[in-house]
Parts: structure tokens; sequence; C-alpha cells
């Protein structure tokens, strides 16, 4: 049996009546009941440590520095750079190729 922790980013992949198949970060594919499912975005960092910077820059002044396994909320998506709200309340941007979710 596949459990995922609440605010884990899950890809959708099909929706049959009130069951929604998803895939989590690791490829695993499993059912969900489609209520347990929130429309909420989250993404999960994928590399040793991401540097979330203040602006969409690689040269833009560091905010915080997330670990692998973090889980941050998706505020907005555009080209290689995510804009992200850490559960502590900081926010900023890290690079889409740095994280799992975005898609």
């Amino acid at each position: 049996m596949l459990v995922v922790s609440p605010g884990s980013p899950v890809e959708v992949l099909t929706v049959i009546s009130d069951w929604v198949k998803v895939r989590e970060a690791g490829g695993r594919l499993a059912w969900a009941r489609a209520a347990d499912v929130v429309p909420r975005r989250t993404i999960v960092v994928t590399v040793p440590t991401a540097v979330v910077r203040a602006k969409a820059a690689d040269d833009a002044t560091p905010v915080f520095e997330a670990r692998q396994g973090v889980i941050l909320q998706l505020l907005d998506a555009s080209g290689p750079w995510l804009r992200v709200r850490h559960a502590q309340g900081p926010t900023g941007y890290v690079r889409v190729s740095e994280v799992w979710g975005a898609s």
C-alpha cells in the first residue's frame, strides 16, 4: 500500500467517478479518493540543497535553503523559475530543475 504524507505533491493521471489515479515523486502509482486530493499545488525538493532566491535569477539574494524532501507550496510557475512558499512563511524563487511536481 502506498502512503503519501499530507501536502505531498502528486500528479493526477486519471479521474474515474470519485477516484483519482496519481503518481508520487518516486514514480509509484496509486488510487485515491478524489476528496482526499486537494487542489493546493505543492512541490518537493529533489536535489541535496535548493537555494530559494529573492528574485528569479541565479545572482539574486538567497532567502533560504531547502533540503531534499522538503515540501514547498507552489505559488506561480513561469519558465525555469518557480515562486514558492515555505511552510514557515518565507517566499522566493527556486529553479524548476531542482524540484518535482511543477508540471
